[in-house]
């Protein structure tokens, strides 16, 4: 799958304070990740500790916390690791799925679908 960006705001909790990266659609991560320190600058509390298992079969301890973030014009609250200082901010598949996207890799966008209860 092509890789592509998209630009995503964090909503501060408290202060209105806002943060704006280009994410890295990752369809691959589970859960949307930011930088710690961008995550506690906003005044997101992590929620709990889960285990990670990256690609390379190493399983880490990350904090998961939610935050609300505003994405191709809609906000909603949404499940976020506390990354590491150098990680890129990557978009991950609960994400997508709770703002109703799917992914276009050959026009690299963002395509709105229907909930679906079935």
């Amino acid at each position: 799958m092509g890789i592509f960006s998209k630009p995503i705001t964090f909503h501060a909790t408290a202060n209105g304070h806002t943060e704006t990266f280009d994410g890295l659609v990752d369809t691959g991560a589970m859960f949307t990740v930011a930088p710690s320190s961008v995550l506690r600058r906003l005044g997101v509390m992590p929620l709990q500790t889960i285990p990670v298992r990256f690609a390379d079969g190493r399983t880490e301890q990350w904090q998961l916390g939610q935050v609300e973030v505003q994405l191709e014009g809609k906000r909603l609250p949404i499940l976020c690791f506390f990354g590491p200082e150098n990680t890129p901010v990557l978009i991950g598949a609960h994400t997508l799925e709770a703002f109703l996207f799917i992914v276009d890799p050959i026009e690299k966008k963002l395509v709105p679908k229907e909930a679906l209860l079935m």
